[in-house]
């Protein structure tokens, strides 16, 4: 299943420390070979200060406990750069950290600036100085005390560069510490100046959508309610847009998000055709599953996609979270997504046809004969279906309250032959009228 994974189409979206989460994955999933993992992490972990951990991740790759020098030189520049920039920013920390003088601050920007150089003696210079050592503390691993001094350095700033490339830096820190109702808020906060703010040009504004997008889905599919929050990004227009120019590869997530979703499920006929539009720049699995079923009517084939459809959920870091269930590991959204899926092809199927063959029903579910005919009397009794089973016969026997595909497509074209001979008729008015000599 490696020819469907995305981590190298997601990765170059991602800050570098968000791409370990999703090596780590790879390695359990052994999707690669354990040493080609490895060498990524060492690559990775050489643009950062997590120089211990790229020791470490040296010495298990190659099987020793000695480490390169440059390594060691490495360390010895980071831990010397963390004191300077400590040093730097210590007055402001020191302010910071007492509770009491912290309730000195206002709302007002300005009077804090004013109140910080006149009493503390504490100035832009240290403020920027607090900036740098957030990130050099982000570049460490240390994200829990990177998020408090961005959040701190947001309220007294003044440069909006900096504040904006903090929001994000929070953002990552919240993620990384799996703190899903503040990164959401983060979130929102980060969309909305995206939105606004004027970009230097109309490319730059759309990279940073594109970067958001690929930053949600650690906040989308761990938050109660991401599933609504993805279907409300990705499918507005501009980040629409973005998904269709930059990253045709987040259809997977969008895809999956409208499956499992029945809340939304007005919003799988827009998919679909966002899917066709997409067709010969992206597909996987999940998008010729739906294609198959809802384009080409192709039961055979959306049956064989599905069988694919729950290999890629499971392999797919964003998607295949494990949870434990009466002493069982289970991939909540993989079954949810089977379950809607087979929904799909049921209702799909009877709109086709009235009398169905619950044998050959069960084949296209990719589910025993049993198990197939419990399922749709479940499904006949929660959805109110006018539909009956016939035990005997092994069949399911549709209502005749909703026509067919087939009437649907009589019933349009009733008028198909009137419309026709009165188009003829005007044509021919129109081509006599046009010989008639003009009168004097």
């Amino acid at each position: 299943m490696a020819k469907y994974d995305l981590t190298a189409a997601v990765a170059p979206y991602l800050d570098r420390h968000l791409v370990f989460p999703l090596l780590e994955f790879l390695q359990d999933k052994q999707l690669y070979p354990d040493d080609q993992i490895l060498k990524a992490k060492i690559e990775l972990l050489g643009k950062t200060n997590m120089v211990d951990y790229a020791m470490d991740i040296h010495k298990s790759l190659y099987h020793t406990e000695d480490v390169p020098q440059e390594m060691v030189d490495r360390r010895v520049e980071v831990v010397g750069r963390l004191k300077l920039l400590e040093e730097s920013a210590a007055p402001l920390i020191s302010f910071l950290q007492n509770p009491a003088l912290v309730q000195e601050l206002r709302t007002d920007k300005q009077y804090n600036l004013q109140m910080l150089h006149d009493r503390y003696q504490i100035g832009t210079e240290q403020i920027e100085a607090l900036y740098e050592y957030a990130k050099f503390q982000f570049e460490c691993g240390n994200y829990s005390g990177a998020s408090d001094f961005l959040y701190q350095y947001r309220t007294l700033c003044t440069n909006s560069d900096h504040s904006f490339s903090a929001l994000w830096g929070k953002l990552a820190a919240e993620v990384l510490m799996q703190n899903w109702d503040v990164a959401i808020e983060e979130l929102t906060r980060l969309k909305d100046i995206i939105d606004s703010k004027n970009f230097a040009s109309p490319l730059n504004q759309l990279q940073q959508r594109t970067w958001l997008m690929h930053w949600s889905l650690f906040i989308f599919f761990n938050h109660e309610n991401g599933r609504n929050g993805i279907i409300d990004l990705f499918f507005s227009e501009r980040y629409l847009n973005a998904i269709q120019t930059n990253a045709h590869h987040l259809l997977r997530y969008l895809a999956t998000a409208t499956v499992v979703n029945k809340r939304r499920r007005n919003m799988l006929k827009e998919l679909i055709k966002v899917i066709q539009q997409e067709h010969y720049t992206y597909s996987d699995p999940i998008t010729e599953f739906l294609e198959c079923l809802y384009v080409n009517y192709d039961f055979e084939g959306a049956q064989e996609k599905l069988r694919e459809c729950e290999e890629v959920i499971v392999n797919d870091f964003f998607l295949g979270k494990q949870a434990q269930e009466n002493g069982f590991v289970t991939v909540p959204l993989r079954d949810e997504f089977l379950e809607n899926a087979r929904l799909f092809i049921f209702e799909t199927y009877c709109r086709i046809h009235q009398c169905i063959d619950i044998g050959m029903l069960s084949e296209k579910l990719n589910m025993n004969y049993d198990d197939a005919e419990r399922w749709i009397v479940n499904l006949i009794r929660t959805a109110r279906l006018d539909a009956k089973i016939d035990t005997k016969m092994g069949t399911v026997v549709m209502g005749t309250q909703h026509p067919n595909v087939y009437e649907q497509i009589i019933d349009k074209t009733k008028q198909l032959a009137v419309r026709s001979y009165t188009l003829a008729s005007n044509v021919a008015a129109t081509a006599v009228a046009v010989d008639v000599p003009a009168i004097r």
